[in-house]
């Protein structure tokens, strides 16, 4: 599993991931309006990461690096549980220069799962457009 930097060649696949994902991850969240160009919304300004295999890539992740802040981290359903996911939360959490932070939506139990169990800690809980969510934090102890 290799982490690069995104380069534009990326975005079709990184489009098509990023709605795919979501459909799976947020089966409850009506996507009949989520389109192919929600993806370039959701990363504008921000530092994307790509998981490759195999010379294709398979995930990603994005982050407000101002804020120590991971936005976005989804893995393609046909290649969950290979890494990928981890392999991105570690090259993210290498970017921070003080605790992290993440939302993680509340009925999104196998990312927040994989996210505690990686040792990121629920701080708070809010509600957002998409639903109630927790705030995570990731102690960066450098």
């Amino acid at each position: 599993m290799i982490i690069r930097p995104y380069q534009e060649a990326d975005r079709p696949f990184l489009r098509t991931l990023y709605l795919a994902a979501r459909k799976q991850a947020w089966p409850w969240l009506e996507s009949h309006d989520w389109r192919l160009e929600d993806f370039d919304r959701a990363v504008l300004g921000e530092t994307v990461l790509v998981a490759e295999h195999e010379g294709r890539p398979v995930g990603f992740a994005s982050l407000f690096e101002a804020e120590n802040f991971l936005h976005n981290l989804f893995v393609a359903p046909e290649a969950q549980g290979q890494g990928a996911g981890l392999a991105l939360l570690q090259a993210a959490q290498e970017t921070f220069t003080s605790t992290g932070a993440l939302k993680c939506l509340v009925r999104n139990t196998d990312a927040l799962a994989f996210y505690c169990r990686h040792g990121w800690h629920k701080v708070s809980r809010g509600t957002a457009p998409n639903g109630e969510y927790f705030l995570l934090h990731y102690p960066v102890t450098r």
